[in-house]
């Protein structure tokens, strides 16, 4: 299952029915878990885990250095989870000292052609992040989030789950659940009312979601009158206090 072109470190451990294509190079303490699957030219440098079924295409470079001027070289990590799907030239890197030490990809991610994750980002499962969307150091994206093409994420940024960006979005303050952003300003625009429906939301909670949506992200109000007059939704609905408790541990502010 592995090409006779690949270069394949000794001390990497690699499941009996992972493929690994021609002139792919696996690092040092790289290990890869039963039915992944590496394509041609990929580079995946160490200490790297990654879990069962992912689908790595070529060209990609997973579990670099970071792109940091503080890295000295310290021990650090990547971690990547189950299914999966890794396409053309994107790039991964291994967490710092400074950070978490460990940079987190869990499951069922489709990462198209150029995306970049750097160092310390915490992804969660069922994201898709389109072509050339890039997340800068230290960002937390939760589950089913959709970022567009060329989204760009600044350092330390949190995406709540089930936010969508639209093409070309400039990210650099917290995004709360829920929120589309469709300027290339970082503004919100709405509720992802659609992608809500899909995953099985009622049409009551969602209306619940538009409501406190109007409060606490379109009001201008002060926070603590904000959450006050939103308190009949956060205690009825448990998807509005996700998005109240988002907001309250804000500390880069969010989104308008």
């Amino acid at each position: 299952m592995i090409h006779q072109t690949a270069i394949v470190d000794e001390t990497a451990t690699i499941a009996d029915d992972v493929t690994i294509g021609a002139y792919s190079i696996i690092g040092a303490d790289v290990k890869i878990d039963s039915g992944t699957w590496v394509g041609p030219h990929v580079v995946i440098n160490g200490p790297t885990k990654i879990g069962k079924n992912n689908k790595i295409y070529q060209f990609a470079s997973l579990g670099g250095d970071p792109q940091d001027l503080k890295f000295a070289g310290e021990k650090s990590f990547l971690e990547i989870g189950d299914n999966n799907t890794i396409r053309e030239y994107v790039t991964i890197s291994r967490g710092t000292a400074d950070g978490c030490d460990v940079t987190r990809i869990g499951n069922d991610n489709l990462m198209m052609a150029y995306v970049h994750i750097a160092h310390d980002c915490q992804i969660g499962n069922h994201i898709i992040f389109a072509n050339s969307a890039s997340c800068a150091g230290h960002v937390e994206v939760d589950d089913h989030v959709i970022l567009g093409g060329f989204t760009l994420v600044h350092q330390f940024t949190k995406i709540g789950s089930h936010c969508f960006t639209s093409m070309g979005a400039v990210i650099n303050q917290d995004v709360p659940p829920y929120i589309i952003v469709a300027s290339s300003y970082g503004k919100a625009s709405g509720i992802n009312k659609v992608g809500l429906k899909r995953r099985g939301y009622s049409d009551e909670v969602i209306r619940a979601i538009v409501n406190a949506y109007k409060l606490m992200i379109r009001s201008k109000k002060p926070r603590q009158q904000v959450m006050q007059e939103a308190a009949e939704l956060i205690n009825t609905y448990p998807e509005v206090k996700l998005m109240a408790d988002f907001i309250e541990k804000s500390e880069r502010g969010i989104i308008r």
